[in-house]
């Protein structure tokens, strides 16, 4: 007998979350657990409305160990969320409006212990909008993967090193005018609220 797949669910709200783990503990193929629970061969689902800079950031501070598989079921996702979820380590993407229970559970087996794939039509949509995204928005405007230009991610380094903005001037032979505006794009392009956030994330995007 096949052991089922460890699964837990991790939803935008209380309602949503009940719905899908009395579904999902109707299945034999599958074993709820909570998420504290889950080892690095496990499955969480998790359900958001949409890619918000605070959902985000939750998928990337999930406190969930690395080899936990994740598959993310969302309401809205528009072609630039593929790529942020893949740095979130997010192994699924399902559209919400789209996808059966039964869907669902296929997915959650088929990234489960020991698969480390998914269907192939979701394999194919996956690396045709995370290409997309590399060609037709990132590369023209130099930007990396994780949304920052090589002058953000030096600014920021500096900025994590306690450097003030002279400071950060000085060392990269930039004007302080240069430097702030370096700034202020980098936090409105990604809605980041201050100096400490827009370090956070970089630590989080692994670029410093």
């Amino acid at each position: 007998m096949v052991k089922p797949v460890c699964v837990a669910v991790q939803a935008s709200d209380p309602f949503t979350g009940a719905g899908l783990l009395s579904i999902l503990r109707t299945r034999r193929e599958l074993m709820v657990v909570d998420r504290s629970e889950l080892t690095v061969r496990d499955v969480l689902v998790i359900q958001i409305d949409r890619m918000t800079s605070k959902a985000v950031a939750d998928l990337r501070s999930d406190g969930t160990k690395d080899g936990v598989s994740k598959v993310l079921l969302v309401g809205e996702l528009r072609e630039q969320d593929i790529l942020t979820a893949v740095e979130c380590r997010v192994v699924a993407v399902l559209p919400r409006a789209q996808t059966s229970f039964d869907r669902l559970v296929e997915t959650i087996v088929a990234v489960g212990p020991g698969k480390g794939s998914f269907p192939p039509d979701m394999l194919g949509q996956l690396i045709d909008g995370v290409r997309r995204l590399q060609q037709e928005i990132l590369l023209p405007r130099g930007l990396g993967t994780a949304g920052l230009t090589p002058r953000e991610v030096d600014v920021l380094r500096l900025m994590a090193d306690g450097d003030d903005t002279a400071e950060i001037a000085d060392k990269l032979c930039y004007s302080e005018r240069t430097v702030k505006n370096t700034i202020y794009g980098m936090t409105s392009r990604l809605n980041l609220r201050n100096r400490p956030h827009a370090i956070a994330f970089a630590m989080r995007a692994g670029v410093i």
